[in-house]
């Protein structure tokens, strides 16, 4: 018995005698063309099945063609590691690896094991920048580029996120492997169908977090693959990344920011207890939201929580210890990490440091980071653009003026000072906190 398949708008059509094909997994009847169906990212696993039985096969899928490259990285024992436990899952997979471990080295080593069309999908623009001339410089082949106002395919193709979304089903075929830069990001909604309309059977995921708090990386499981190889920090911390200490530092509000905080905070809370709201979950957030919309006072809580959240994350005794730890660490790299574009504008002209925001324009950026890197500048100041998706010049001293409770934003912001030190010198993140404050249980949860 002999089974074909083909791709088409993201799926593969399954033919033949529908005997076979209609107790194969995955496959769904079509009746539309008398055959069945399944969406690209079940390629694959069906493609091995198919192997198991013995049947014959006519595949017409793969567009993708052989590659020869090398690269001139040689990897590190955990890396080696890493990329094993991928090959051996049937090169399918996420690997979980801090910031600095080396996860793009781990990527052209998967391209190169592969030795086919690659796809490597990527967040941002600064990241598309990066990646496209690592693979220039690593790889002796056509790189296209999809974003960033170029649309052309390469040997290695590297995408945005966005550019990949729009054109996966035109190009589901055309890549033998994929590989997900900051694959947390691919479990937003819309950017699921990437994977989802892909055929490649090779896949890799690169995080240094993988778990989303909505519980989609649980999707990105069947999409991707498992978690297949993970460290973190403290794995590497002292051998391949810096040794690091993280201290936090409790400062007090003035009596005039505690009055105007109990108040505010007052509001808020009396309103959930009115109205029944506990917070357990994230939809009771959404719900008080909801309210907010028709409900003057569930507007009033939301805006009190605000005034709450600004008075502690912007308090004078912060601004006074960071003038302090400025000055305890003036011959230091300094990143200052705040949780708002205005406060980052305010500190910048405050203390003089140059201001990193969604605001700073690509070339300006790169301009700052040079001078960050020569040590023109040795101090930045940023709320969440560098976070992820740009090459950080080495920095030794962290400062998280104000920030959110997501684990993901501490080990990201905690990965820009942990390169290693030419001197072997520690690291340090230092975490300002107002005390006795809501601000305490946000810091508490991103640890």
């Amino acid at each position: 018995m002999t089974v074909t398949l083909d791709y088409e708008d993201g799926t593969v059509r399954v033919g033949g005698d529908a005997d076979v094909y209609g107790r194969l997994p995955y496959v769904e009847r079509d009746d539309r063309t008398e055959s069945g169906r399944v969406p690209g990212y079940r390629y694959g696993p069906l493609r091995a099945h198919l192997r198991t039985l013995g049947t014959t096969v006519e595949d017409a899928v793969p567009e993708w063609e052989r590659l020869d490259v090398a690269s001139t990285y040689d990897l590190r024992d955990y890396q080696r590691e890493a990329l094993d436990a991928w090959a051996a899952n049937d090169e399918r997979g996420v690997v979980e690896l801090p910031t600095g471990a080396g996860k793009t080295v781990l990527a052209l080593k998967a391209i190169e094991a592969v030795g086919e069309t690659a796809l490597v999908v990527v967040p941002t623009i600064d990241l598309l920048n990066q990646w496209r001339e690592e693979l220039e410089r690593e790889f002796d082949c056509d790189v296209g580029q999809l974003g960033g106002g170029e649309q052309e395919l390469g040997d290695v193709t590297v995408a945005t996120y966005d550019s990949a979304y729009l054109r996966a089903d035109e190009l589901g075929a055309h890549f033998g492997l994929v590989v997900f830069d900051e694959v947390h990001h691919l479990g937003g909604e819309g950017y699921r169908d990437i994977a989802r309309l892909l055929a490649a059977p090779a896949r890799l995921g690169l995080t240094a977090t993988f778990e989303r708090p909505d519980g989609a990386h649980e999707v990105l499981e069947d999409l991707v693959g498992d978690v297949v190889y993970r460290l973190d920090v403290d794995d590497l911390a002292g051998e391949h990344l810096a040794a690091y200490d993280v201290r936090r530092l409790e400062v007090p509000l003035t009596p005039a920011e505690r009055e105007r905080y109990e108040e505010a905070q007052s509001t808020f809370t009396d309103y959930l207890r009115q109205a029944n709201i506990t917070f357990t979950s994230g939809s009771d957030y959404q719900e008080l939201v909801k309210r907010s919309g028709n409900d003057p006072r569930a507007r009033e809580a939301l805006l009190a929580k605000q005034r709450a959240r600004t008075i502690v994350q912007e308090s004078d005794a912060k601004v006074a210890e960071l003038e302090r730890l400025l000055d305890t660490h003036r011959e230091d790299r300094v990143i200052v990490f705040t949780a708002s574009t205005d406060l980052v504008y305010r500190l910048s002209e405050r203390f003089l440091m140059p201001p990193i925001t969604h605001e700073t324009g690509a070339a300006e950026r790169r301009e700052i980071l040079r001078k960050f890197r020569d040590g023109t500048y040795s101090r930045v100041v940023t709320a969440n653009v560098l976070d992820e998706g740009v090459d950080v010049p080495d920095a030794n001293v962290a400062v998280v003026f104000a920030g959110s409770g997501s684990e993901r934003e501490f080990t990201q912001r905690l990965g820009r000072v942990l390169r290693p030190k030419d001197d072997g010198s520690r690291a340090t993140l230092y975490e300002l906190v107002s005390a006795d404050t809501a601000e305490e249980r946000v810091a508490n949860r991103r640890r």
